[in-house]
């Protein structure tokens, strides 16, 4: 499985029509391109930074739509009322799911750094010991991991009940996160943000 991610720094008073926009005419014109599989969308209201993220079956896929999502993605920096767009392919290396997420889910993001040479361990970390961990914190609802081979660089992205949920496991979360990185020790985090989860209409099986 593959993704592909936009983020735009909104302005804020565009932030809900953005969100509109990728709701009513991005998602249903993605869900019509073979290979799709559905898309998400992630919200920080104080800083505008927003991530759509689309899901695809294939690499081929993801390659094939690349001319025909360019028009709805200029069109999603003009109602978010961003300058530009940065766009990153990914594949997507790990995923599990306690429960669904519901209108008031919220999510945090963490971008790491490795050696490619060592991204492979670092996937079968993630999956074999940090989702087992994640899972303990309160009000989860999924992990997954986003993971550019060539580059070494990947996302894990952890979905909670409510922005309340998370923010009472901050602290054991970031305790939980230094750990992790401690015991792995080859990798670096790069950046942290947490979000509002906008959308979620992702149909990517278990993959952890």
């Amino acid at each position: 499985m593959y993704a592909r991610s936009t983020t735009i720094t909104a302005q804020p008073e565009s932030i809900d029509a953005g969100i509109a926009f990728v709701r009513d005419e991005v998602m249903p014109a993605l869900q019509a391109m073979d290979g799709c599989v559905g898309m998400s969308l992630l919200v920080d209201r104080e800083s505008g930074r927003c991530i759509a993220t689309s899901a695809w079956e294939t690499e081929d896929a993801r390659a094939a739509s690349l001319e025909r999502v360019k028009p709805l993605r200029d069109r999603a920096v003009e109602m978010f009322g961003g300058g530009s767009a940065t766009v990153e392919d990914w594949e997507i290396t790990a995923l599990h799911r306690d429960h669904p997420t519901h209108d008031v889910a919220c999510a945090r993001a963490t971008w790491v750094q490795t050696d490619p040479a060592n991204v492979d361990a670092g996937i079968e970390y993630y999956k074999s010991s940090v989702i087992h961990d994640l899972e303990g914190l309160e009000g989860f609802c999924s992990a997954s991991l986003l993971t550019n081979r060539a580059t070494g660089r990947s996302v894990s992205t952890v979905t909670f009940d409510s922005r309340e949920a998370m923010e009472r496991n901050r602290e054991q979360a970031n305790q939980l996160k230094a750990a992790k990185i401690t015991e792995f020790g080859a990798v670096e985090e790069v950046d942290e943000c947490e979000f509002e989860l906008a959308l979620a209409h992702l149909r990517v099986p278990e993959l952890a």
